[in-house]
């Protein structure tokens, strides 16, 4: 019997297609909590591995955030990023509808349609980054310009304490 092959995620089609070089790293997980157990299970620095939060502006249009996993999103920061007055985090029950992905595996690269994203600055100072491959249980790795790339995104500073 043939073994059976991963399936590629919709985000990962979108970088071959694009030509973006990227490597995949998987782990298991029954039930996911957040982010940092993630860097955890794959041994990985916090500093690389980023989180992407989908938020709702007073406008009612969507805004992505990729951010490192252990900082906290400063909702004015992003807010003002993409000149909105102010912008609140979606319910989880709403993350599928809104992007086509689930909870811990939402990615800003090939969601159900193209949102105004911002990366976290911080992203330029590391060679790659991890963010999620589009499923749970898989991260992918680039450089943070490539991402910016496939996710249309721009950088802003978004962390609160900077």
């Amino acid at each position: 019997m043939a073994k059976q092959k991963e399936a590629k995620t919709n985000a990962m089609r979108i970088l071959e297609n694009l030509k973006i070089p990227f490597t995949c790293q998987t782990y298991e997980c029954e039930e996911f909590v957040d982010g940092i157990q993630v860097a955890d299970k794959l041994s990985l620095p916090y500093e690389k591995v980023y989180k992407t939060l989908v938020t709702v502006g007073s406008s009612k249009n969507y805004f992505v955030f990729v951010i490192p996993v252990a900082e906290e999103l400063d909702r004015k920061k992003a807010a003002r990023s993409v000149g909105e007055k102010s912008v609140e985090m979606i319910h989880v029950k709403e993350i599928n509808a809104v992007t086509g992905y689930l909870r811990g595996g939402c990615t800003a690269v090939g969601m159900k349609k193209p949102y105004v994203t911002r990366i976290d600055e911080s992203a330029k100072e590391q060679e790659r980054i991890y963010v999620s491959g589009g499923r749970v249980g898989v991260q992918i790795c680039l450089a943070p310009l490539d991402l910016a790339r496939a996710a249309d995104a721009g950088f802003a500073d978004l962390i609160k304490g900077k």
